[in-house]
Order: C-alpha cells, then structure tokens, then sequence
C-alpha cells in the first residue's frame, strides 16, 4: 500500500498563530506606552525660559557667617528623617507621624492658638498679638500629604501671623493614604468656603484673604487658587508657598541634580527617584487615585493665566528646585504676577527652623514686605 505524504498545515497554522500574537503584544505595548506618554504623564509640553527681570527670579546667597547654624540644622534634619525612613520602611506610618511632629516640639510662641471646627475640619487659629482678625490666611501644612498637622508647623503658622498680621488658620486636612488625594482637596475647599465667612472671634467676613503652604501644601494651596479662578469665587488677594510640590510626574531635572545636596527629600524620595518614568505614572495613578498631568494634583500642568499675586521661596540645593522654577515661569509666561526667591545652601522647608537659622529670618521679612504690599 502506497501512503502520500501530508503537508505540515498545523504547523505552518501554528507559526502564523505565534507572529500574530507578537503583532498583536507589541501593538498592546505600544498603546499602553503612548497612553502613559501622552495622557498620564501628559506629553514632553514645553517651559518657557527663564524671566529676564531680576525681581521675577532672585537668588540669595547664603553667608558663611551662618554655616554652624546651618550644620546644627543638617544634624537634625539628618536624624530626623532618618528616624522617619526606619519608620516607613517598616511600615510604620503612625510612629513616622509621631517623629515628623516633633519638629515643632519645645517651642515657645508669643502668638495665641485657638483649636476650631472650619466647617467640619479640624483646624486651628494662630494669633499673634495685634493681628487683624479680619486679615485672614488659610495655611496648608507639608508632609508628603501623608504626614504633618498644625502642630508640627507651628513654627511657621506663627512667625506668618507676626510678619502678616494676619489670622492664620491651620487645617487639619485628611491625609493618605487612609484617604483619598481627593480628600485632601475636599478638605482646603470646604476650609475655604468656612474662612471667609468666618474669622477667630465668630461668623464674619474676611477683609483680606491669603492662602499660604509649604511642599504638599503648597501644592494644595496652589491648586485651590486655580479653583476658586476656575469656578470664579472669591480669590486671595495673594499666595505664599516655600517650596511647593507642582508636578507629581516627577519630570523635574533638580530631582536628579539636587539629590546629593538635598538633605531632607533625598531619603523620603531617593527609592521613588530611581525608578524609570513609565513606573512612576502608574505608582502616582495607584497612590493618588489620580491621572499624574492632572492639574489638582500638578498645579504646573494646568493654566496658570488669571491667577492672584504669588511669591515662591524655594532653596537653590533641593529636589524640588525645578518644580518651583518652572511654575514660576510658566505662570510669568501666562500674564500672573508671580515672583520666586531662593536660598542657596539651604534644607527643604528650612522656614520651619525659624529663628535658628538667619535665612529663615530673611525669609519671613520677604513674606511679611510681600503681605504688606497687597494690603
């Protein structure tokens, strides 16, 4: 019996199969790419150079003459967030909150502290003698928006009443990740709302508002300016941030750059630094809840026409130099009087070691002269 051979149809049906399902994979990883590229991280965009005008961007030098105040302040942020990073690495997030407090422990203040409910927000009053109860300020504290509270920036809330004069009202805002980035939003607005109805001593107008924060909460504080523009409500007269957060892509180049002169961040953010773009958008997505180009979350991705007069402080050795220069610069682009002041030398947030350090001095005066101006 004679057989005829068969052609091999399952496995020419087998290899067309395997080069479809590349085709296919590749396509798919193509598409997730560009959907992170373009729609999470929000495209390569473009910022504008840096402002001509001297009084736009202006560096301080740090003197010499201050070095062992500094080192005294180096010791302790080293110790701190040390303390901090064990901590968290072994996911201890309430004892990391209990240490991060302690930075305003020991302190004695001339001003008055008032605990209030703003308007279902734990929150506190920070009056020093002779302020204005009319002139308010909604302060926003820093921590990562997982740690910190009014008590912990103390040292700031208060040293701002006494340049401004000004009621400052310190909130206690939900933090994560037991809650929502959202949260934390909800929480400024609804802060918001109250403080300009109500002032230290009972319902009343607010004559003067300002909103004020410091890394996180500057972050917040920003986009709860672009907010009240956006939904055309009352805005402040004028905002202070030191050292704000503005673009959780983490796209700045001073991220990189700064780390080794940035004694505060680099151990909080050094393991979130090292991990490739494409990572981070999806870390951000997870923890936030919240697409990174966001503008609630990265004020810099937004608009930043119409917006109220704004100082920026930030230190020329932090990670977070370049989040502060390019809002400023966008914003300057955009037609918002904005101006940033830098400290070379200096700690993240080195404001909170007020009067320690003479710079933090020099920079509560440059607070206090810019309130005056928009009286």
């Amino acid at each position: 019996m004679n057989f005829r051979p068969i052609p091999n149809k399952l496995g020419r049906f087998t290899g067309e199969m395997n080069m479809n399902l590349l085709v296919i994979l590749l396509l798919l990883a193509l598409a997730i790419w560009v959907f992170e590229r373009f729609y999470l991280r929000g495209g390569p965009g473009t910022i504008p150079a840096k402002p001509t005008d001297p009084d736009i961007y202006r560096v301080n030098e740090s003197s010499e003459d201050s070095a062992p105040q500094r080192e005294t302040v180096i010791r302790t942020v080293r110790d701190l967030t040390g303390q901090i990073k064990i901590a968290i690495d072994n996911h201890e997030l309430r004892r990391a909150r209990t240490i991060f407090n302690r930075i305003g422990e020991g302190r004695e203040f001339a001003s008055d502290i008032r605990p209030v409910d703003a308007g279902g927000i734990n929150a506190e009053w920070v009056l020093a003698p002779g302020t204005d109860p009319s002139r308010r300020v909604l302060y926003i504290h820093g921590g990562g928006f997982i740690m910190g509270c009014p008590q912990s920036h103390r040292v700031i809330t208060s040293r701002l009443s006494e340049v401004g004069g000004c009621a400052v009202l310190s909130i206690d805002y939900r933090l994560m990740p037991e809650h929502r980035h959202s949260d934390c939003v909800e929480d400024c607005r609804t802060a918001y709302r109250w403080i300009i109805e109500n002032g230290p001593d009972g319902p009343g107008k607010a004559r003067q508002l300002f909103f004020s924060g410091d890394s996180a909460g500057g972050n917040l504080a920003l986009s709860l300016a672009a907010w009240t523009r956006d939904k055309e409500l009352r805005c402040p007269d004028a905002i202070v941030v030191m050292s704000p957060l503005t673009d959780v892509t983490f796209s700045g180049a001073s991220l990189r750059e700064n780390y080794a002169t940035d004694i505060m961040l680099r151990r909080i953010m050094g393991t979130l630094n090292k991990l490739p773009k494409f990572v981070k958008s999806w870390w951000v997505v997870w923890t936030y809840r919240v697409r990174p180009a966001d503008p609630e979350v990265s004020p810099l991705m937004g608009d930043l026409a119409n917006l109220p007069p704004t100082l920026v402080q930030a230190s020329e050795a932090e990670m977070l130099l370049d989040d502060a220069r390019r809002y400023v610069f966008k914003a300057h682009a955009s037609g918002s009087p904005i101006r940033l002041q830098t400290w070379t030398k200096m700690v993240h947030i080195w404001q909170i070691f007020y009067p320690d350090l003479p710079q933090a001095k020099e920079a509560f005066d440059e607070i206090g002269k810019f309130i005056r101006e928009h009286e």
